[in-house]
C-alpha cells in the first residue's frame, strides 16, 4: 500500500529538493553549541536592554522552530531545545541576503542553529539578534496544532516523540524520573547498600505469585521465563557475603493493562543482612520521604486533587486488624473456615478452588473491604503465609512478618523479614506446587537450587521490593502509568475506516 502524502508534507519535501540544489546539507552536520536557553536565560537575568547592548553577551544554541513569522527582510522564530524555548530576530541585514534566503525556506519543526547576540524586546522579551544561521534538519512531517497537540492518550504513548516536542508536562516527567531514581540510589548507596545486576531471562518461576512470558533459546533447545521478579537471585547474593544489595530492574508479567499496570515495568529490590522488617519500614518509609523533599521541594503533594503528607511517622496496622474494622470476623481468633467463607460468598466474593484456608479468604476480604480507605502512607502488615511462601513466620504461624505499603488506596511497596530456613522453605514450594495443581497459574515453581543456596546459610534478612514507576506516578501527580514510561506497551492502532461515498 502507497502512503499519499498531505499537502503540506509535498510542500516540505519540494522545500528538501530547494536545499539540495542550493547545496545545503539537509540533515546537517555536527554542530557546537555554547549555551542552552536556560542558560541564555541565567546570563540576562537582571540586566536591561542598555547593559546588553553596551556588554554585550553572544551565545550559540540550537533547538526546533516552534513558531515562526516572516516579514520580509526580518523574521522573528522561536526554538526549543530541552530546557524550554527562545525567540530569535534575525533579518537579512544581520546575516545577508543568501543566508536569509536559506532562512526562508524554514518551516515549524525545522532544526536550526544560530549565533547571536542576547537583546530585550520593547515588551521585554529575551531574544537572541542573529548574527549567523545553519540549517541542520529538515522536517518533512508538520508538528500538531500548536493549541491542541497530541489530545488522545493513547496517541501520545504511541508517538511519545511528537508528545515531547509538543507536550512540556511529558516532557517534565522524563526529566524528572531520573531524578526520583538518582535520588533512591543515593539514599541506599549513603546506607552502605551495593547496586547489582541479575539476569533477565529465568529458567525457573519464582520470587512472586504472577503470570510470566515464556521464550525459547534456541542453543539450548529450552525455555526460559522473562523474569516477573529479581528477589530469589538477589537473596543469593545475600547467602554469598554481599550482605547489603538492591537492584532496579526491568520486570514482565503477562498480565492486563489498566492505569496501574502495564506488562513490562520497574521495581526496586533491595536485601539487607542481619536485617528485618522494622529496618525495611525505616528504610521505606526514609528512602520515599528523602525523593519527594530532593525531586520536589517538599513532603507534601497534591495527587489528583487529594492531599498526601509524607512528613509523619507512617500508619502501621495489622490485615486483621483492619478486616476486623469493617467486617467483624477476627482473622486472629479461632474463626472457622465454612464461615469466613459464607461471609465472602454473602458479599459477593468467588470463591477459588485453591483457596482451602482462612488466609485467602482473610486477603480477599482485605482486598475488597479496606484497600479503599488507605489514602495517607499505611504499612499493612501480618500477611496470611497462604500468600507469602518466601517469608518468616510471625509468633502466630498462620501469618508473616510481612507489610505492603498502602498510599491512596494503591500498594507501593512489598517487604518481608525473609525466610532463611531452606526445610520450612521447600515446604511452601511444594504448598505452591498444589496451588498450581488446583488452577493457580500465579504459584511458584521449586526451585532447588535456591533451597541449596539457603542450605550454605543466609543469615538473618530483611527484603523490599517498591514499585518504581508506580511511586513515579505518584510524586509527578500522572493518573497513568503509561505517563511515566517513555514506551509503554500499547494496543495495535485501528485502521481509519474509510467512508463509503
Amino acid at each position: 500500500m502507497v502512503e499519499r502524502l498531505t499537502d503540506q508534507e509535498l510542500a516540505r519535501r519540494e522545500k528538501l529538493k530547494r536545499l539540495e540544489e542550493l547545496g545545503i546539507n539537509p540533515w546537517g552536520e555536527a554542530f557546537e553549541r555554547t549555551d542552552t536557553s536556560a542558560t541564555c536565560r541565567e546570563k540576562a537575568n537582571g540586566k536591561t536592554n542598555e547593559e546588553l547592548e553596551a556588554n554585550p553577551i553572544h551565545v550559540t544554541v540550537a533547538g526546533r522552530i516552534m513558531f515562526l513569522r516572516k516579514m520580509g527582510k526580518a523574521s522573528f522564530v522561536s526554538i526549543q531545545d530541552k530546557f524550554g524555548k527562545i525567540q530569535i530576530y534575525i533579518s537579512v541585514d544581520s546575516v545577508g541576503e543568501e543566508t536569509y534566503n536559506v532562512f526562508k525556506i524554514c518551516d515549524i519543526g525545522d532544526i536550526i542553529g544560530i549565533t547571536g547576540k542576547l537583546m530585550l524586546t520593547r515588551t521585554g522579551e529575551l531574544t537572541i539578534k542573529a548574527e549567523n544561521f545553519k540549517f541542520l534538519t529538515k522536517s518533512l512531517r508538520p508538528l500538531p496544532e500548536k493549541f491542541h497537540g497530541l489530545t488522545d492518550v493513547e496517541e501520545r504513548c504511541r508517538h511519545r516523540y511528537v508528545d515531547l516536542i509538543m507536550n512540556e508536562d511529558a516532557k517534565r516527567v522524563a526529566l524528572l524520573r531520573p531524578k526520583i531514581l538518582r535520588s533512591m540510589q543515593n539514599y541506599f548507596d549513603n546506607k552502605g547498600f551495593v547496586e547489582v545486576e541479575t539476569s533477565v531471562l529465568q529458567p525457573i518461576l519464582g520470587g512472586a505469585n504472577a503470570r510470566p512470558f515464556i521464550t525459547h533459546h534456541n542453543t539450548l533447545n529450552k525455555d526460559f521465563y522473562l523474569r516477573i521478579a529479581t528477589e530469589l537471585q538477589l537473596k543469593r547474593l545475600i547467602v554469598g557475603g554481599l550482605e547489603k544489595v538492591y537492584e532496579f530492574g526491568r520486570l514482565f508479567r503477562n498480565e492486563g493493562m489498566d492505569t496501574k499496570h502495564n506488562p513490562e515495568f520497574t521495581t526496586v529490590e533491595l536485601y539487607e543482612a542481619f536485617g528485618d522488617l522494622e529496618s525495611m519500614r525505616k528504610l521505606c518509609e526514609g528512602v520515599i520521604r528523602n525523593a519527594c523533599q530532593e525531586v520536589l521541594g517538599t513532603t507534601k503533594i497534591n495527587y489528583q486533587g487529594i492531599d498526601i503528607d509524607f512528613g509523619p511517622e507512617f500508619r502501621w496496622v495489622s490485615m486483621a486488624e483492619l478486616v476486623k474494622e469493617k467486617t467483624g470476623l477476627d482473622f486472629e481468633s479461632d474463626l472457622r473456615y465454612e464461615d469466613a467463607v459464607k461471609y465472602a460468598k454473602e458479599h459477593g466474593i468467588k470463591v477459588e478452588p485453591h483457596w482451602t484456608s482462612n488466609g485467602y479468604i482473610l486477603n480477599a476480604l482485605f482486598e475488597e473491604f479496606c484497600e479503599k480507605d488507605l489514602i495517607q502512607p499505611t504499612f499493612v502488615h501480618g500477611h496470611p503465609i497462604e500468600i507469602s511462601p518466601l517469608t518468616k513466620k510471625s509468633a502466630d504461624p498462620r501469618f508473616t512478618e510481612r507489610f505492603e505499603l498502602y498510599i491512596n488506596c494503591t500498594e507501593y511497596a512489598n517487604a518481608y523479614s525473609e525466610l532463611n530456613d531452606p526445610i520450612d522453605q521447600k515446604e511452601r514450594f511444594i504448598a505452591q506446587l498444589k496451588a498450581k495443581e488446583l488452577g493457580d497459574d500465579e504459584a511458584n515453581e521449586m526451585d532447588n537450587d535456591f533451597i541449596e543456596a539457603l542450605e550454605y546459610g543466609m543469615p538473618p534478612c530483611g527484603g523490599i521490593g517498591i514499585g518504581f514507576d508506580r511511586l513515579c506516578m505518584l510524586l509527578l501527580n500522572e493518573p497513568s502509568i503509561r505517563e511515566v514510561i517513555l514506551f509503554p506497551c500499547m494496543r495495535d492502532e485501528k485502521p481509519v475506516e474509510k467512508k463509503e461515498k
